[in-house]
């Protein structure tokens, strides 16, 4: 069989994310850094009702779709498939890691060596931005901030070249109660990176230089794209990792008016600043399409307040969202500097109150390049004792705060959770209320308008798809007063919605049997999920065709996740 070798040029790269198991107390990790971003952070107190996704780790694909190269994305592996994918022979070996997975960084870097010794090693995350990483981790370079052009520079290939987006899904498993949430998943949308706000805690604003840097510029160009990624994932639904997306509103309108226009309507899970929000208008926000914002309130008190939030009623706000439809994640932080046990409570009451869908409660971390981890470091206040381990945000202080020692962060932070758990009910039982609020707010209005009479059929989508859920939320209620607001909910949704169809009845007792059985393992063998490993190749398909055919059959055993049929992704990469 003839066949026709890659150029010499084309560099071989393997871009992987840490070893797991995840959330486990090991050498190499804690149990309170859990690979899922909700069940971390947002909803953990919330038992069986947690939300359970695992996200990708987005940043490799985008640098593996925007290189000519062989590369290979290797998410969520172990240990061994590590060594074994390292086996294969690469160039380059890039390692992308956040600062608690320290170790498992350090590791994959001796086990790279040992096992690819021609490879260079380069390190990426938001790790990298770690004082010295360079001399604590044996590599041979450090990339803090931006990567694409970094790497396109790195092999000599043009580093302005215009940006690939793949399509990507945002979540790899996705349950709540044990409920598989039906059809395909949300898609990934990036339209830049970094943030202008600059809050002093913030690493992402800080590690992107205080700068936001656009891949995507223009309304139109936001249309045609989630257009393209919706007829290949077959879904119009996005969320969107943009770290401020309504701070540049006119590119927001443009791209309302292009769905307008084609009369295609897509919905996004947006990231914005309370004051960026209120500039946009939270009517234009129905029009958007926006079902979900994640909101940084931080604190109520002065000490705590952040410009973003000067002259906001924050309560206000998060009401009239979910008036419309609009779920809010609020999100806070507990044991900042002027924090004492007499004044922290009015900051939690203050976030719990908000009666948000979610709210995240995270300690004051200071990572390494933000404005208060240099404060910290020039006061003496950092804790060296504290490994990187600990640097999750979920149980200790990495830095020395008087009023709250040992494991008071954590015991402060639990009781947070909680309480938010106990007064407003689970998660899923806001999100549900808010869906039919939104519906009910756009049934009132005349139809004839395209874009609102799409608005309101996708909130009834949503509110009957959430509907579904309220028997298991009753019957798993934290206390009465959710098993009160469930059924309450229920009747509301029935005069709006009618009786229940047939489906819908056997959809609601499924929906219940899963929970029970996802109680049932729970009590078991505990709540714990692992990701499984994702090998995505790009540019790789001539080179498995210039193989000899048994060692090609022996590749192809090597199991494999592609993000999207392999021809369309070797014909859009080139």
């Amino acid at each position: 069989m003839k066949t026709r070798p890659l150029p010499l040029a084309k560099k071989r790269i393997l871009l992987a994310g840490v070893f797991g198991p995840f959330g486990v107390d090991d050498e190499w990790g804690r149990k309170e850094n859990i690979m899922e971003l909700f069940h971390n952070q947002v909803t953990k107190a919330q038992g069986v009702a947690s939300f359970r996704f695992h996200h990708r780790s987005f940043g490799l694909y985008f640098l593996a779709a925007n290189v000519d190269a062989d590369v290979t994305v290797l998410d969520f592996p172990t240990r061994k498939r590590f060594v074994r994918e390292l086996a294969r022979g690469f160039d380059i070996v890039g390692l992308s890691f956040i600062v608690p997975n320290f170790v498992k960084a350090r590791e994959m870097a001796r086990l790279a060596r040992l096992h690819a010794p021609g490879a260079e090693i380069v390190l990426g995350g938001h790790g990298a931005a770690i004082e010295g990483v360079e001399d604590l981790i044996d590599c041979d370079h450090v990339v803090k901030g931006e990567g694409i052009r970094w790497l396109r520079e790195h092999l000599g290939q043009d580093p302005g070249a215009p940006i690939t987006h793949p399509a990507l899904p945002t979540t790899e498993h996705q349950q709540i109660m044990g409920i598989p949430i039906p059809g395909a998943t949300s898609s990934v949308l990036v339209p830049g990176v970094g943030c202008v706000n600059g809050c002093s805690f913030c690493s992402t604003s800080h590690f992107f230089g205080k700068a936001y840097t656009p891949f995507i510029r223009t309304g139109k160009e936001l249309f045609e794209l989630a257009r393209r990624i919706a007829d290949e994932r077959g879904t119009d639904i996005f969320y969107v990792m943009d770290e401020n997306f309504l701070k540049d509103r006119a590119r927001a309108m443009e791209l309302i008016n292009e769905m307008e226009r084609h009369e295609r309507f897509f919905s996004f899970y947006l990231f914005s600043s309370a004051e960026a929000i209120t500039a946009f208008g939270l009517d234009n926000l129905v029009r958007l399409g926006v079902v979900s914002l994640w909101i940084g309130f931080e604190s109520k008190t002065r000490q705590g307040l952040f410009s973003k939030n000067d002259g906001i009623d924050a309560k206000q706000l998060v009401r009239e969202l979910r008036d419309r439809g609009i779920s809010v994640l609020a999100s806070g932080i507990l044991c900042l500097e002027h924090h004492t046990p007499d004044n922290m409570q009015e900051d939690i009451d203050f976030l719990v109150g908000l009666e948000s869908d979610l709210v995240q409660f995270m300690l004051l971390l200071p990572l390494p390049v933000t404005a208060v981890y240099r404060d910290f470091e020039r006061r003496g206040l950092i804790d060296e004792s504290i490994p990187y381990e600990e640097w999750h945000g979920q149980k200790l202080l990495s830095w020395r705060h008087p009023a709250f020692p040992g494991d008071w962060p954590a015991r402060w932070l639990a009781a947070a959770f909680r309480k938010d758990y106990e007064d407003n009910s689970s998660s899923l039982y806001r999100y549900a209320e808010t869906a039919l609020r939104g519906y009910e707010r756009l049934a009132a209005m005349p139809p004839g308008d395209p874009n609102l009479d799409a608005r309101r059929e996708q909130a009834r989508e949503r509110a009957v798809q959430y509907g579904l859920t309220l028997p298991a939320i009753a019957r798993f209620a934290v206390n009465g007063l959710e098993r009160k607001r469930a059924r309450e909910l229920d009747a509301r949704m029935r005069r709006a919605f009618g009786p229940l169809t047939l489906r819908q009845r056997l959809e609601r007792a499924g929906a219940l049997a899963c929970a029970i059985a996802w109680r049932i393992r729970v009590g078991l063998v505990g709540d714990g999920l692992q990701p499984r490993t994702i090998v995505t190749r790009y540019n790789e398909q001539s080179r498995i065709a210039a193989l000899p055919e048994k060692l090609a059959a022996a590749v192809a055993e090597i199991r494999e996740v592609p993000l999207e049929p392999r021809a369309a992704a070797i014909s859009r990469l080139g």
